[in-house]
């Protein structure tokens, strides 16, 4: 019986055991000293079973009964946690409902004094012009942004520009960053009805979408600090006048500050904040121009045709201009874009090699050209385009090909210096997102033969044939050794292998393994290549047939040479791969606007 002293004294001792053993695993004891307690429990509950004859603990209907009222207990339990949570989320949802109420009562308050202080004569202050159409002349001067300065201290000007950025602070002031082209500054918007600036106004502003063009009207105030966050760092605009000329979708593919940030040489980021990865860039490639480096860049590349041109022009050049469409590949390869030209197979110019020339027959002398040229060259590297700007030169002379290559590099020696001169800011620009060294350059330009370059190359471990053509690593491995040498960025590589050349250039009178023919290079990258060009129509028909070339895809050019013609030489530059490397960038692709490679044809 369990009621017996025997029984009654064991499950005592069955109680202080069971103890023991939640004891030994709330602690995680070892699983022996807690088998071991396990079993001395169950060899008290069997010595218990002995004595009362039955299973220590209440009878099974008794076991039921309790089950049955912990289940109770527990769903009781359950159904008011239930309970108390719906009635937590009815008293949030009230809570929420009141204070919605108050901030719409506030807002139509706000709103309602914004509108009351705003007068006939403050709403003409602001607003949409709506589509300019041309139905008005206005006549108004503007202010560019980069023109402001402290000497315009306290003058009136409009400025037309985009809306970098803008924030609100309060209902009394509106912070806008303004961008036009590569240059920004700050302006301000205060509250003041007396000076016809409202808080409907400001509210307008504040509320209008980034990269929005808009039309300012503002005093120029000299800045008690410097704004760091532009260009312009030591005035600001107070601004009276604000229309819009052409609101942006609120929502952009990229954003600008995003597009801007800076980078290491490398084109690494040098921090954890958010960049914008190329094909993003070109994908969305409108957005992505709009930055002030991207505007840097492309007026250092203007300024780079202009110098060319304008260097040339000064030296008695003539400028040209030849056809793209053409009836054989110009540089004799198969890396030439084939079209339909009226049911006969035409070809996209690869360069305007064979006019240049034909121009010298014609007793020009000395003429360049500017224009499109084209590459079907499945290349996707980071110097190479399908289509890029050729900056071509040709020029007769008397006796050595030397009096070209001289001119060729006094022509590059005028650009770099041009470049220093005119485009310190806009080089200052591209240096604070993409950072770059210094482009060196010597005056006279250096001048190596290539055995000179090979023994360079092989005294630093490089292995290479007398006749191999440079490698795109080899050619930068030894611009390293140019510029630890010679301190310069720019050099000439003359007597290149007549093996890696085009069919027209003119073998060397002493080597017949080397050519009149140079490269030019800029930070280890090759951006010229050139040579003394075959004006002897019997040798430039052999060299044609050397090459496998079809005599009757260029008749014209060979009928060009019987009739006489004088000794000349050329060289045709990248524009593209001169902006990249003058600036360090990483990328040809930043340098081209709209650029074209095996993988992209849009934009």
């Amino acid at each position: 019986m369990a009621d017996k002293p025997e029984a009654v004294s064991k499950a005592a001792e069955i109680t202080a055991q069971g103890e023991k053993v939640r004891e030994l695993k709330t602690a995680k004891a070892e699983k022996n000293d807690i088998d071991q307690a396990v079993k001395i429990l169950l060899s008290l509950k069997a010595e218990y079973k002995e004595i009362a004859g039955c299973d220590y603990g209440p009878p099974k209907k008794d076991k039921k009964q309790v089950e049955q009222k912990v289940n109770s207990d527990k769903q009781k339990e359950k159904e008011a946690k239930k309970a108390a949570k719906k009635a937590k989320a009815a008293e949030l949802r009230a809570k929420e409902k009141a204070e919605k109420g108050v901030t719409q009562q506030e807002k139509k308050v706000e709103n309602s004094s914004a509108a009351k202080d705003d007068t006939e004569e403050s709403k003409k202050n602001y607003g949409d012009y709506g589509i300019i159409n041309s139905s008005e002349v206005i006549e108004r001067e503007f202010a560019s942004v980069g023109d402001l300065d402290e000497s315009m201290d306290k003058k009136s000007v409009w400025i037309r520009a985009r809306l970098h950025n803008s924030r609100a602070q309060g209902s009394a002031m509106v912070f806008m960053t303004l961008r036009e082209s590569q240059f920004t500054c700050q302006a301000l918007l205060l509250a003041d009805i007396e000076k016809g600036v409202s808080k409907q106004m400001l509210k307008y502003a504040a509320s209008l979408s980034k990269e929005s063009i808009i039309d300012i009207h503002a005093d120029v105030v000299k800045s008690p600090t410097k704004i760091e966050s532009c260009t312009q760092k030591n005035v600001e605009l107070k601004v009276k006048q604000f229309f819009v000329v052409s609101k942006s979708l609120p929502i952009l593919p990229l954003q600008i500050e995003d597009a801007s940030r800076a980078e290491k040489a490398d084109g690494e980021p040098d921090d954890g904040l958010v960049r914008v990865n190329p094909d993003t860039r070109l994908d969305n490639r409108v957005l992505d121009l709009r930055t002030t480096t991207k505007h840097a860049i492309f007026r250092i590349q203007a300024a780079v045709c202009r110098l060319f041109r304008n260097h040339l022009t000064n030296k008695g050049f003539t400028e040209i201009h030849t056809p793209k469409i053409i009836s054989a590949a110009s540089e004799g390869g198969a890396n030439v874009f084939t079209l339909s030209y009226f049911k006969r197979d035409a070809f996209l110019a690869q360069s305007p090699q064979l006019y240049k020339q034909m121009a010298i027959a014609a007793d020009f002398e000395k003429v360049f050209t500017t224009g499109a040229v084209f590459r079907a060259e499945d290349s996707n590297t980071h110097r190479h385009l399908t289509e890029f700007v050729g900056l071509d030169m040709e020029m007769a002379f008397k006796y050595h090909y030397h009096e070209v290559l001289r001119e060729i590099g006094d022509t590059f020696i005028s650009i770099f210096k041009g470049l220093r001169a005119e485009c310190r800011r806009e080089v200052d620009t591209v240096n604070e997102q993409y950072p770059r060294d210094e482009f060196e350059f010597l005056e006279p330009s250096l001048v190596l033969e290539f055995p000179e370059a090979l023994k360079m190359l092989r005294d630093n471990g490089v292995e290479i044939g007398d006749e191999d053509d440079l490698s795109t690593p080899v050619e930068k491995f030894l611009g390293k050794l140019v510029k630890e040498k010679y301190n310069t960025d720019f050099y000439i590589l003359d007597k290149y292998p007549l093996a890696v050349r085009p069919f027209y250039t003119m073998p060397d009178p002493t080597d017949p393994r080397y050519s009149n023919s140079y490269d030019m290079f800029m930070r280890g990258e090759e951006i010229l290549s050139g040579a003394q060009r075959i004006h002897d129509p019997d040798l430039l028909i052999e060299r044609a047939h050397h090459h496998g070339i079809n005599l009757k895809h260029i008749e014209a050019y060979i009928e060009a040479f019987k009739y006489g013609c004088p000794p000349h030489a050329g060289g045709g530059i990248g524009m593209e791969r001169v902006t990249m490397l003058y600036l360090g960038l990483h990328n040809i692709r930043m340098a081209s606007l709209f650029p074209r490679d095996p993988k992209r044809l849009t934009p």
